[in-house]
């Protein structure tokens, strides 16, 4: 059996990563990193209380096979550059490193469709520059997930992500082919899915996997 760390475990994604890491019979233990203590119980789960400053401070606590990254933040939440770099960039980055250093052997991490770090948005290039760097840890397997619109429902309200989700559900059986089908919609619920999935099945260095390659991990 194996243990995971789990950075972003409150968020849409990590919220179904954690549920799924903890009932799934291939991990003894699963590690969060959270800022807030969170309202579950399980024989599993080891709560670490820190962030992107203090991180360093928890090191000796951070013991795992494989690392689960899911940060982010929005502009909405984050409108400084600076602010929203360090939660999309320098704490992924951070975290994976010292989850290596301390024995991880994997790393699963959420980026986004269209994600390069030469890209002109900063937003495309943030999460471009965060894939590159951790490419670069040389982890034995490094999985890259970019989904494209997130589906479903969150706990905080959003009416113009719930407008496009909308114009998604109807649109997305429209994108065919390879270069149209990265863009469909998909659950966060299946993203986490498809990164459990996916760790039971590390065959490849280095993996990115957009909405067609999550979706053949669910069947």
């Amino acid at each position: 059996m194996k243990k995971a760390v789990l950075f972003g475990a409150s968020g849409f994604i990590g919220s179904h990563l954690l549920s799924n890491l903890l009932s799934s019979e291939n991990y003894e233990v699963v590690t969060v990193v959270v800022r807030r203590k969170l309202d579950i119980h399980h024989p599993k789960l080891k709560v670490l209380i820190g962030d992107y400053q203090n991180l360093s401070a928890l090191k000796e606590d951070i013991v795992a096979d494989e690392v689960f990254i899911a940060l982010g933040t929005t502009k909405n939440k984050t409108p400084q550059r600076q602010a929203y770099y360090e939660v999309d960039h320098d704490y992924p980055v951070l975290a994976a490193k010292i989850a290596q250093e301390r024995g991880a052997r994997a790393v699963f991490l959420v980026t986004a469709v269209g994600a390069n770090s030469k890209a002109a948005v900063f937003y495309l290039r943030t999460k471009g520059e965060a894939e590159r760097d951790l490419i670069a840890l040389n982890f034995e397997h490094t999985h890259i997930f970019r989904p494209s619109m997130l589906m479903g429902n969150r706990k905080e309200s959003r009416p113009l992500e719930r407008f496009f989700m909308a114009i998604w559900w109807f649109i997305g059986p429209l994108l065919i082919g390879k270069g149209l089908e990265k863009y469909r919609g998909i659950t966060g619920e299946n993203v986490a899915k498809a990164m459990i999935n996916a760790a039971q099945k590390q065959t490849e260095k280095i993996k990115i996997y957009h909405w067609r390659e999550m979706h053949d991990l669910l069947v």
